[in-house]
């Protein structure tokens, strides 16, 4: 069956060359070499796949999510802010806002987008212990 196999999210871009400045550049991701349809990251256990597409930009769903644990978040968020990455908000129920972070109750969020739209969002995580 299917899960019993690794995932890897795919992310849609118009420019590669400006993905790539802004996955590496402004979030400070590594490459793992040029895949045939774009540029391969790993994030923590995972990987995801940048890659040129016609449809760059359409889900305005989130595309891909980033767990960051609790005592982390606050300054992976002061560091997206310094590197320019402004903060979307919208409205949803049980959530409030401070300053583009989402309080969620038991835990906080951001959300925003790549050059190309692409919905990005951090959220706490808490390990298990």
């Amino acid at each position: 069956m299917l899960s019993d196999f690794p995932a890897v999210a795919v992310l849609a871009v118009a420019d590669l060359e400006r993905a790539r400045q802004f996955y590496e550049g402004v979030l400070g991701f590594t490459a793992q070499g040029d895949a045939i349809e774009g540029v391969m990251y790993t994030a923590g256990p995972t990987t995801f796949l940048v890659y040129p597409s016609s449809y760059a930009g359409t889900n305005e769903a989130t595309a891909i999510s980033f767990h960051v644990d609790t005592d982390s978040f606050d300054a992976e968020i002061a560091t997206l802010r310094e590197r320019g990455v402004e903060f979307q908000t919208f409205d949803m129920e049980g959530l409030t806002w401070a300053d583009g972070v989402a309080d969620m109750g038991e835990g906080r969020a951001v959300w925003f987008a790549d050059p190309d739209g692409n919905v990005l969002n951090v959220e706490t995580h808490e390990e298990d212990g």
